[in-house]
């Protein structure tokens, strides 16, 4: 059977005030251009539309949008006290040796000297040192092939929390 109605975590992510979608949207992404987006779109008919509007809004973020959206990311290795999407998502860290969470700290560090930001990864699923692999990776990239890295692995954080959004909504 097929049904037309909107998912009940969307339907109520989409009732939401303004003021309390855009607080909503600015946990899963600190890029306000992003979350003022997808708020402008609402309502949302299912959730491939407000994946699809949050991968057009990510496309069009300027390099300062970026840089809003990564300030709001803390460093691999080192989550947020007291957040658990942020222990959640660098879950592959949790269980390192503490001279594997040395060596990411050393690598964050030189990471951030070259580019200016944290790394940032799509640390879902990750173990430890798939993500330290990945910074030694790509510390050899220029500027502008990891602005793109971002973009891409920003977009896919933004899906994963807009998922649970919906499932939290």
């Amino acid at each position: 059977m097929t049904t037309t109605s909107t998912p009940s975590g969307l339907a109520r992510f989409n009732a939401l005030p303004d003021a309390a979608a855009r607080a909503a949207l600015l946990e899963a992404c600190a890029a306000t251009a992003w979350a003022e987006r997808l708020l402008a779109a609402r309502p949302y008919a299912g959730a491939d539309d407000l994946y699809a509007a949050s991968d057009a809004a990510m496309a069009e973020l300027t390099e300062a949008d970026l840089a809003e959206a990564m300030a709001g990311h803390p460093p691999i290795g080192r989550p947020r006290p007291g957040d658990p999407a942020s222990a959640r998502e660098q879950s592959g860290m949790a269980g390192a040796s503490e001279d594997l969470k040395a060596e990411m700290l050393e690598l964050n560090l030189a990471y951030q000297d070259k580019f200016g930001h944290v790394f940032l990864i799509c640390a879902t699923g990750r173990t430890g040192e798939q993500m330290r692999d990945a910074v030694k990776e790509r510390i050899g990239n220029s500027p502008e092939q990891e602005r793109e890295i971002v973009r891409t692995e920003l977009g896919k954080i933004n899906r994963i929390r807009l998922g649970r959004l919906l499932e939290d909504a």
